[in-house]
C-alpha cells in the first residue's frame, strides 16, 4: 500500500515577510492549492492514507474558508484515510461532535492506534504531546514486532534541534521495539535517519517554504509498503509550487552599482533560477568606502524576472585611514572624527560611506 507523509502544512499562515499585501494573500492560497494538489496526487497514485504529522495550521484562528476547504478535499476522498496529529502550532481542535468526515482520524494525549490495512499489518501509533507527557509516553507504548510499525510525533530530535521549545523526541527509548517507520513533523526540511537495524525516523519538510530561511527543494515522503514481506520504499517528492533561493554575490573589490548588477546578472543565470521563485540576493564582500552601491537601483533591475526579489547588503565598507591621514579638506576632517569615535568598525564604515554620498550631494536611499 502506498502512504504519503507530510507535516507543517502552517494553512492560513499569513504569509506577510517580505511580501506586499496582495502577494501575501497569494501565497495564502498557494499553501491551500499545494495541499488540494497533494491530495490529487494521491488519488492518481492510489495512495491508502495520508499522514499529517502537525502543524497543519498556522494558529488557533483559522478562517472558515481555509477550514471548509481542508474538510472537504476529505469528505470527497472517501477512498483515503486521512490521520491528522496535532503539533505545537495547532491550538484549534476538531471536536468529533462537530460531523467531521469519517476518513479523519485524529490523536490525543494517550496513544491511538489505528490500522492502515484490511489484515490490519499495517499499524499506526500516535500520541500529542501536551507539556506533561513526553516523559512517560514511551512506557505506554506497545507494539506486535510482526506488523508494520509506523508513530507519528510532532517534535523536535538531538540532530535536529530548532532552538525552540518544542517537546524532544527521545529518539533511544524507541530503537528495538518493533517500529519501522518514525512519521515525524516540526522540521521545515527534509531528513531521513535510522534508528536502529529496522527503523529509520523522516521529516519529509514543509510543502511550502515560507520565508529565505526554508530555501531549497519542499515536499512529502511517499511510502511504498509490501504488506506481505513488511519491505517498504521511501521517497521524496519534491511538490511546493514555489521556491525559495537564497543567493549570495560577492561584490568585493566593486566600485560601481553597474559592476554589480552585471556580477548579479550572470550569478543568477548560472542558478537557472525559475521565474515564479522568490529571490534573496544576498551582497556580501569588502568594498571601498568611497564605492557607489545603490540598492534601490539593484532591485529594480531584477524585481520583475521573478515572483518576489529582495536585496540584502551584508558587505563590510573599509576605510584606507592613510588616504585621510593628512587631507585638510571637510571630507578628511569628517573621516578622521568618524575614526577615532567609539563607533564599532561596521558602523564607521556606513557613516562615512553615508557621510561621503552627502557631501557630494548624493540622493541617499531610505
Amino acid at each position: 500500500m502506498k502512504i504519503i507523509h507530510c507535516a507543517d502544512l502552517h494553512l492560513d499562515s499569513p504569509m506577510r515577510a517580505h511580501l506586499d499585501p496582495v502577494k501575501s494573500k497569494e501565497r495564502k492560497m498557494e499553501l491551500l492549492e499545494t495541499f488540494r494538489n497533494m491530495v490529487h496526487y494521491a488519488v492518481q497514485e492510489e495512495v491508502g492514507a495520508i499522514l499529517i504529522a502537525g502543524d497543519l495550521f498556522d494558529s488557533k484562528h483559522v478562517s472558515k474558508m481555509v477550514m471548509n476547504a481542508f474538510l472537504r478535499q476529505i469528505e470527497t476522498h472517501p477512498e483515503i484515510a486521512f490521520y491528522y496529529l496535532r503539533g505545537n502550532h495547532d491550538a484549534l481542535s476538531l471536536p468529533e461532535s462537530e460531523g467531521l468526515p469519517k476518513n479523519l482520524h485524529l490523536f490525543s494525549d494517550t496513544w491511538k492506534k489505528y490500522p492502515l490495512n484490511k489484515d490490519e499489518n499495517v499499524m499506526l501509533y500516535g500520541v500529542e504531546y501536551n507539556g506533561r507527557n513526553e516523559h512517560r509516553i514511551y512506557e505506554a507504548l506497545s507494539m506486535n514486532a510482526d506488523d508494520f510499525n509506523i508513530v507519528m510525533l510532532h517534535g523536535q530530535t538531538a540532530d535536529h534541534n530548532m532552538g525552540d521549545r518544542t517537546e524532544y523526541i527521545e529518539i533511544p527509548k524507541l530503537q528495538n521495539i518493533g517500529l519501522d517507520y518514525l512519521a515525524l513533523g516540526h522540521v521545515h526540511s527534509y531528513a531521513l535517519e535510522k534508528i536502529d537495524a529496522r527503523a529509520s525516523y523522516c521529516f519529509p519538510g514543509c510543502l511550502e517554504g515560507r520565508g529565505f530561511d526554508e530555501c531549497g527543494e519542499h515536499g512529502f515522503v511517499l511510502l511504498d509498503i509490501d504488506e506481505e514481506s513488511g519491505k517498504y520504499t521511501s521517497e521524496f517528492v519534491p511538490f511546493a509550487f514555489r521556491r525559495l533561493y537564497r543567493v549570495e554575490v560577492d561584490v568585493t573589490g566593486m566600485m560601481s552599482s553597474e559592476e554589480m548588477r552585471d556580477l548579479i546578472e550572470q550569478t543568477l543565470d548560472n542558478c537557472r533560477i525559475d521565474a515564479g521563485s522568490l529571490i534573496k540576493i544576498v551582497l556580501r564582500g569588502d568594498v571601498d568606502v568611497s564605492c557607489e552601491k545603490n540598492i534601490d537601483y539593484l532591485l529594480h533591475a531584477f524585481e520583475n524576472r521573478f515572483y518576489f526579489v529582495t536585496i540584502t547588503d551584508e558587505t563590510k565598507m573599509q576605510v584606507d585611514f592613510r588616504m585621510y591621514a593628512f587631507d585638510e579638506s571637510l571630507k578628511g576632517e569628517f573621516i578622521r572624527n568618524v575614526l577615532a569615535s567609539e563607533l564599532t568598525d561596521t558602523e564607521k564604515g556606513e557613516v562615512i560611506h553615508f557621510g561621503l554620498m552627502a557631501l557630494k550631494g548624493e540622493e541617499i536611499a531610505e
